[in-house]
């Protein structure tokens, strides 16, 4: 092996509610508020592949060495598509609880849903208040 990919860096989620997706994730499933970061030109434009004038905040938040990137930008977001599990390419995001059950009370209060059908006790999925898949494994 060679080593040509260092580390895992981070997964991005593209937010229409700066605010309440970033309360969600750090009140209720306990990220840490890791940086800020504002950018706008040309460059990332052409990286992110937008058209210019574009502007982007990312706040970027950890939990367990896992790196969650809130993706803003002000001028709006393109109208959401809905995913289905067998649809190619990522599905979900998996965390470990240590309890389902409070875990599942919080969702709710926090802006998110919990989806009822999936609840399998050891394992359920939720929503956050965008709308991303997670999943919910109660932990060993």
């Amino acid at each position: 092996m060679t080593n040509l990919v260092q580390k895992f860096n981070h997964i991005g989620h593209c937010v229409g509610d700066l605010e309440k997706t970033q309360k969600f994730y750090t009140e209720c499933l306990e990220f840490k508020h890791d940086r800020d970061l504002t950018v706008e030109g040309d460059s990332p434009a052409k990286l992110l592949r937008l058209k210019t004038p574009m502007k982007l905040k990312a706040v970027y938040l950890v939990r367990e060495g896992f790196v969650l990137e809130l993706l803003h930008y002000p001028t709006g977001t393109a109208p959401r598509q809905r995913r289905v599990m067998n649809e190619p390419g990522l599905t979900h995001i998996s965390l470990n609880v240590t309890n389902m059950a409070e875990i599942l009370k919080r969702v709710p209060t926090y802006g998110g849903k919990v989806l009822e059908d999936t609840n399998l006790g050891a394992a359920a999925f939720i929503e956050d208040p965008e709308g991303q898949l997670i999943e919910l494994i109660q932990a060993r």
